[in-house]
């Protein structure tokens, strides 16, 4: 069955306003009645860099996960924000932004990819004695917009060293909207059958006419893990088109409708969910 992470984080961190924990907790509590394998729902990162973000553990405290099968995931860029995260039993996944963009990961974490290579071996051990799960994502994986040298080796050699770390699921991410069906599938093909032991995703930010041919690449390829967010809301400030950003949720199941797969998704549920971000988001 495909895996699929719902991220109102993604779609909450850039609101310039600050949404009420309420109301971020209420909102959540509907997106873990829908059915989703995982829920991106905040982060433990400095609330200078993210303020929206800071209240992520008084929402974390309203939220109602006794009849959810949902697993959570919150994103973390360092030591002190993973051994928070790890210290609360709700959480299953912690999140990594790892880039094969010096620029861009410098940019993301303010420190080089040798640093972020330390660091996920730290933070590797650190959920392995918590029973938890890291889960990393290898941004510009499909092209880097800063005169880095890129081609897909490099993208296999940095999965090779964070296989070796004993890393199991890798989320490829495109978060300015680069990627198209050509730089996904050859690279979905080549590490799928390569690393056989992982879990490979898909995080992919669209435009809203390229979205199926994306998902179709990285679906026929065997791509088996989707992050989405209801109306594609969020997105990175880096694109360079402003109708850039997530791969909309209500699209991937249409998609995977199409498809005959078989979804743990609560339709009624999800239209809950649905017009509850409409709301929330207005």
């Amino acid at each position: 069955m495909i895996q699929l992470v719902e991220c109102p984080r993604d779609a909450m961190q850039g609101f310039e306003n600050f949404i009420p924990t309420n109301h971020k907790a209420e909102y959540i509590n509907m997106l873990l009645k829908v059915g989703f394998h995982t829920i991106d729902f905040g982060s433990f990162v400095s609330p200078k860099a993210i303020p929206q973000m800071r209240d992520t553990a008084e929402v974390l405290s309203k939220l109602n996960l006794e009849a959810s099968t949902s697993k959570l995931l919150a994103i973390v860029a360092n030591s002190r924000g993973a051994e928070q995260a790890a210290s609360f039993s709700e959480i299953q996944y912690l999140g990594y932004p790892f880039s094969v963009s010096e620029v861009f990961q410098k940019r993301n974490t303010n420190r080089t990819i040798e640093d972020s290579l330390i660091l996920v071996d730290r933070m590797q051990n650190l959920v392995a004695k918590h029973n938890k799960d890291l889960v990393v994502y290898l941004s510009m994986a499909f092209g880097n917009p800063y005169q880095e040298d890129w081609h897909p080796d490099i993208i296999a050699k940095y999965t090779e060293i964070l296989v070796n770390m004993g890393i199991r699921t890798l989320a490829l991410s495109d978060t300015i909207g680069v990627s198209t069906k050509d730089t996904i599938s050859p690279l979905f093909s080549q590490l799928i059958p390569e690393f056989n032991e992982v879990t490979f995703g898909a995080h992919l930010h669209t435009k809203p006419k390229d979205w199926k041919e994306k998902v179709m690449a990285a679906y026929l390829s065997g791509c088996s893990r989707f992050d989405t967010a209801i109306k594609g809301l969020g997105g990175c400030p880096m694109a360079k088109d402003e109708l850039t950003g997530n791969m909309p949720t209500e699209k991937m199941l249409s998609f995977l409708n199409e498809q005959d797969e078989e979804s743990s998704i609560n339709p009624l549920a999800f239209e809950s969910a649905y017009n509850k971000a409409i709301e929330v988001f207005r």
